[in-house]
């Protein structure tokens, strides 16, 4: 456990401890290991052989809270114990429990019909911080009270770090295929003009399908790019490359045809990240990945090394071991399809633990934050446009707060110019918010 407690710890504090600074810190409830530290974590027995992976192990709610801010385990206070500073609120615990998935793993059967954990089961949700970084609050927290006791820690810049706007390709167009057409066609009876897009689509250019949005999306992109700089803002496409089992994966991707060829050398020519779209069947069976990951790179002469699962379907903490295995190296399906905010605890990047065998690995994990269908669908959050962009509003400012990242994911089709959709407009609305991010 040594490499993760150490990995934590130094996630918590989250900034670089001055050279002059004499810092040493442990996480034990011995209180005879108490003076070989100028500071300890006390541990609250989560980590036992004994406890760990069992349902006593699960924090209970009400949470204790610590300076306003709740805690999973330990007590909320700190104390000096002889000549080292001891606080009770086990922090290193709560930080594993949230990035690491570990609520998933001790509770296997709560799982929704696509065998996901649903965001309103989670314990953010329930313990009412789904919306909060929580784990970036204990850092602050714990800064505050090392300097408080003489440590000179420096907090971070109160500054957005990295902006990543992500859309996944579930559907190229609406009208390019002959059933979509015929249903067009058909709907156009009663709607004409949905008849006449439908004919002009499959007629015309991909660029002339109603779906086809990603020149606007791609120039927005690039405008809040122009402003925030190349580093600090990245478009990413997630782009399906198999999935024939499942009706979730339907319309089934064929990256042969032309119109696919078209978009994804359109995606390089504007300088677009390409990552793949692991299907939903990959969901159910996680050792595809390589292969999907091998048919798109294929299609798109490069190598891909980003992943965002289909639906958002990863199911089990412990099947990103696959994804390691394939060479993905950033995974960015961490989000809650019910749930927009913080599922891992945290706004920023944060390494894979494996809650089964509390491994450290390299694997890269992006929370996803906000997701346009999880604001407004009937099943999710039902927001009116209004209360979506002040809630996305709030999440942004909590990320600037913590010097962390904010992943938007919006898809192509629904964004489309259609006055039953408030999606584009809010989209340019949330990219103008961040302008102000400078």
């Amino acid at each position: 456990m040594k490499e993760v407690i150490d990995y934590i710890l130094q996630f918590l504090i989250g900034v670089e401890i001055p050279a002059s600074t004499s810092l040493s810190i442990g996480y034990t409830a011995d209180y005879q290991e108490f003076d070989k530290y100028n500071v300890v974590i006390k541990s609250s027995g989560f980590f036992d052989n004994s406890n760990y992976g069992t349902e006593a192990s699960l924090p209970q709610l009400p949470l204790q809270i610590w300076d306003e801010v709740p805690i999973l385990f330990g007590e909320p206070f700190a104390e000096i114990i002889g000549n080292t500073l001891v606080l009770n609120a086990d922090i290193v615990a709560g930080t594993y429990f949230l990035i690491s998935r570990y609520e998933e793993l001790v509770r296997p059967t709560v799982r929704d019909v696509h065998g996901r954990f649903p965001g309103k089961e989670s314990l953010p949700y329930r313990a009412g911080f789904i919306d909060r970084p929580i784990v970036e609050e204990w850092g602050g927290q714990f800064r505050t009270l090392l300097r408080e006791n003489g440590f000179d820690i420096p907090e971070p810049p109160r500054k957005i770090s990295k902006v990543n706007l992500t859309h996944d390709v579930d559907q190229l167009t609406h009208f390019r295929t002959i059933r979509g057409m015929l249903g067009g066609v058909l709907r156009g009876i009663k709607r004409p003009k949905e008849g006449q897009r439908a004919l002009k689509s499959f007629f015309g250019r991909v660029s002339d399908d109603p779906w086809y949005t990603f020149p606007f999306l791609f120039k927005i992109n690039n405008d809040l790019r122009a402003v925030l700089g190349e580093k600090r803002c990245e478009t990413i496409i997630f782009v399906r490359s198999m999935g024939m089992k499942y009706d979730e994966d339907k319309p089934f991707p064929n990256l042969l045809l032309p119109d696919y060829k078209y978009f994804l050398r359109y995606c390089r020519r504007k300088a677009v990240t390409i990552g793949l779209h692991a299907s939903y069947e990959c969901g159910v069976y996680p050792n595809l990945v390589e292969t999907e990951k091998i048919r798109l790179e294929k299609a798109i002469h490069t190598k891909v090394i980003f992943n965002r699962n289909h639906f958002m379907n990863s199911r089990e903490a412990q099947d990103m071991v696959e994804l390691i295995g394939a060479g993905i190296t950033d995974d960015f399906s961490l989000g809650y399809a019910d749930m927009a905010g913080f599922r891992l605890g945290t706004c920023r990047p944060v390494k894979f633990i494996n809650p089964l065998n509390k491994d450290l690995t390299k694997l890269t994990l992006h929370t996803l934050n906000i997701m346009d269908r999880t604001l407004s669908d009937k099943r999710y959050m039902y927001m009116n446009a209004h209360d979506a962009y002040q809630y996305c509003e709030q999440l942004i400012n909590c990320v600037e707060r913590y010097n962390g990242e904010i992943s938007l994911l919006w898809h192509n089709n629904l964004v489309e110019k259609s006055p039953n959709l408030y999606h584009r407009k809010l989209y340019v609305d949330l990219l103008n918010f961040l302008k102000e991010k400078v």
